[in-house]
């Protein structure tokens, strides 16, 4: 059940099963042995990504339901190739009419067999659930006539545009309210609370997913809930439609480790040997629990790994550059801290609240103003995501990170110590790690992120800006705990979460060996106007990393929906909540101004691509030989084979060409290739080496290689075979003498490798890396 290799797919109502069939031939010949597929459960009419889940029981008619599912099955098992699926335990898209079970809830409150499948604190509000799905106070809503009360398929319910809210059996034979005062009187006998959506932060009484209010969380560890949301996900590992499952945002749930474990019980008692996979963000110095029984994470940590080690020290002067030109003068330490203060009482003013309350009969000495400074000094500590102590008997206690920032606090370290099994215990436990982890991600990724800008090729999903770069001494031991401890993890550069594409970052990583000609690039820049001095150098960076070798009004489409989001998510002169569209429009007239109008700038710009495309591509093409090469099974997000200069979401779920890269596949790759082609043929070789020996790549183990300055190398081992890999890294031009540890002939150059070393220079001279095979005697 181990993939050799995995193809991301994004699908949608404009990327079907129908659609994915017409591409197998093609992934198969590119050397794929699984399509990796986005969420395929029914999810909210016209969803983009399927995250929205609305019905479990259902396969996505708009992807083609169970029938188009089979058709893709077949299509993909005619070729030799399996299925792994997308699953999301942790929430649904709710609010909305589509939702049958949050209907009930409405409908019957705490009454309701769905209530126990939510995370509502009936304690609060006199046993109602708030909907703060309004754009406005109802009265004003309801006398402007947004706001209605209706009859749809037989049941009254009020509405307010695609929203319903059910009414209580009770009221469903009733007279339409003539004024407010009758409707609010209908209101007040509801199991719900309508509410502006700005009260969400501070008034609501169920867990959602991060902020965002439409996904309200599931308690997935209630056996009930946890057979309704993948009883049809066994189904399909039953019949040997799927292979396996990619458990989406793990850390979300009240006990993942728990989670997991009845996972895989629960497909192995199908089936043996499924393969399960976590999104899971991993800190800088934290390891996967080995208790979980996965085969890994989805590869954010070695997406992490292989980026650092392509960054060279380029000595401060970038870190110089960023808080002269910027002005905010402050590290990415500041600014996270900062920022974890700021979602902390803003957007989750609410469950911070619930978790002082959970933790005020445990700590009964603390007053309650010294609980609350001590436990946001512990989340504004805290450097992972989330703890996993639980209260009970098995729990793992707190961990070395979250033990850290309990220095804080010492006086709360032996609740997280705990394991009586005290249910007062285990429920304070479990409300701060589920929100522990929603602050972790608003703040860092989504916050502090947008405003540190060092250089933006470090800030991505699961990496940490504070790390520069990875020497290939620390890559090489960080590979060998990943191929220790979880051998079949992913591997991925590219996701439908980055926020740039894996040939950006390569781009961007290359000035750490042109930090001085980026100095020089950042100081001829035209003065910004009313644009912010940080803003501006964020754009520069994001200009550098994207720019297409004829940038047009589409370009430019895309940079500025890029800003709006930039400002927004960085929330220092926008945001989401509060949109300052005057500042954006003109953050995007500068942007659109540096892209048409400004020759200069785009002469100055095209230069500095001229002097660092070199080390670039080189970056580029040694990402996709250690994606492939690295213990792991390597992933290719949809269409990323050719060059990805991708911004954040949504434009990196952009249609993907597929005919062109069908035809580039087939047709012969000439000395002079476009990049693109290069990189293709590339990842279809190493892929063909996967598939020639499995083996080595599903069981090899991994030996670094002693390497001269700017070169890493390493071998794969299984049995008598070995693999070889000797690549460039960390952005230098690295020359010496290579020892050899066994010969054989060049997959890239097809040229022997032989002798006990070789210089660097010679065995590297075409492409940046070399691969050769061999067998032990």
């Amino acid at each position: 059940m181990i993939p050799r290799a995995t193809y991301r797919l994004q699908f949608h109502k404009g990327f079907t099963f129908a659609d994915a069939v017409r591409q197998v031939d093609y992934l198969a010949a590119l050397g794929i042995s699984h399509v990796y597929a986005s969420p395929i459960l029914t999810a909210r009419a016209g969803s983009r990504h399927g995250y929205d889940v609305v019905d479990h029981s259902r396969i996505n008619p708009e992807l083609g339901g169970m029938e188009g599912l089979l058709g893709l099955v077949r299509a993909l098992k005619a070729r030799g190739l399996g299925l792994i699926v997308d699953i999301v335990p942790n929430h649904m898209a709710v609010g909305r009419a589509d939702n049958l079970w949050w209907q009930d809830v409405l409908r019957k409150g705490r009454a309701s067999p769905f209530a126990e499948a939510f995370d509502i604190d009936w304690d609060m509000l006199d046993g109602k659930l708030l909907a703060p799905f309004l754009d406005g106070q109802p009265q004003a809503l309801w006398q402007k006539g947004a706001l209605t009360l209706g009859c749809e398929n037989g049941e009254w319910a009020f509405a307010y545009f695609s929203h319903r809210f059910a009414l209580r059996p009770e009221d469903q034979d009733i007279a339409v309210p003539s004024s407010w005062a009758e409707a609010q009187a209908l209101l007040a006998r509801q199991h719900f609370v309508l509410a502006d959506w700005r009260e969400a932060d501070t008034r609501l009484n169920w867990r959602r997913f991060f902020d965002i209010t439409e996904l309200a969380a599931l308690r997935i560890a209630e056996p009930e809930v946890f057979e309704a949301v993948h009883r049809l996900t066994f189904d399909l590992y039953a019949q040997g439609l799927i292979d396996g499952v990619r458990v989406d945002h793990v850390d979300g749930l009240a006990d993942p480790a728990a989670y997991c474990r009845l996972l895989r019980q629960r497909l192995a008692a199908i089936r043996p040997h499924p393969y399960v996979i976590v999104e899971k963000i991993l800190a800088r110095h934290e390891a996967l629990p080995a208790d979980w029984q996965t085969d890994g994470t989805t590869g954010y940590d070695a997406m992490n790994d292989v980026a650092a080690l392509l960054h060279g020290d380029d000595g401060g002067v970038l870190e110089g550059l960023w808080r002269r030109v910027s002005g905010r003068g402050l590290s990415f330490e500041d600014e996270e801290v900062i920022a974890r203060r700021e979602i902390l009482h803003s957007k989750f003013a609410g469950p911070f609240e619930q978790v002082l309350r959970a933790f005020a009969g445990l700590v009964p000495d603390a007053t309650p103003e010294a609980l609350r400074h001590d436990m946001e000094e512990v989340f504004v500590a805290l450097r992972c995501y989330r703890g996993y102590a639980t209260g009970f008997v098995n729990s793992p206690g707190p961990g070395p990170i979250l033990s850290q920032a309990l220095d804080r606090a010492p006086y709360l370290r032996p609740l997280f110590e705990d394991r009586s099994g005290d249910p007062q215990i285990a429920d304070a436990l479990r409300r701060f790690h589920q929100l522990s982890a929603p602050v972790a991600a608003k703040a860092v990724e989504d916050t502090a992120f947008y405003r540190y800008g060092r250089l933006l090729s470090r800030n991505d999903v699961g990496f940490d800006p504070r790390c520069a770069f990875l020497t290939p001494e620390e890559f090489h031991a960080r590979v060998r705990r990943r191929a220790r401890d979880y051998p079949h993890a992913m591997l991925t550069t590219a996701t439908h979460d980055h926020k740039r594409g894996e040939d950006a970052r390569a781009r961007l990583a290359a000035l750490t060996a042109h930090a001085q000609q980026w100095r020089d690039f950042v100081q001829a820049a035209p003065e910004p106007g009313a644009v912010d001095p940080a803003d501006a150098y964020i754009l520069y960076q994001t200009l550098l990393g994207s720019w297409p070798a004829s940038p047009d009004r589409y370009y430019v489409e895309r940079i500025e929906a890029w800003c709006r989001k930039h400002l927004r998510e960085a929330k220092l002169r926008s945001s989401w909540q509060a949109p300052d569209e005057i500042y954006e429009d003109s953050f995007c007239a500068f942007a659109r101004h540096l892209i048409l109008k400004d020759a200069p700038f785009a002469g100055r710009l095209t230069a500095l691509l001229g002097t660092i495309t070199p080390d670039a591509q080189t970056n580029s093409l040694v990402q996709v030989v250690l994606r492939n090469t690295l213990p792991g099974v390597p992933d290719l997000y949809q269409g990323c084979e050719f060059r990805d200069l991708s911004l954040v979401d949504p434009d990196n779920r952009r249609p993907v060409d597929y005919a062109a890269r069908a035809a580039a596949l087939a047709a012969p790759l000439l000395p002079d290739a476009p990049f693109d082609r290069r990189k293709q043929k590339l990842i279809a070789l190493l892929l063909a080496a996967r598939r020639n020996d499995l083996d080595l790549w599903a069981y090899g183990d991994y030996q670094p290689l002693p390497a001269p300055d700017g070169i890493i190398a390493f071998q794969r081992r299984h049995g008598a075979q070995r693999f070889c890999v000797v690549a460039r890294c960390n952005s230098r031009e690295g020359d010496g003498l290579i020892p050899l540890p066994f010969e054989g002939i060049n997959l890239l150059s097809s040229q022997p490798v032989s002798g006990n070393s070789i210089a660097a220079s010679a065995l590297l001279d075409n492409w940046p890396a070399a691969l050769w095979l061999g067998a032990q005697p």
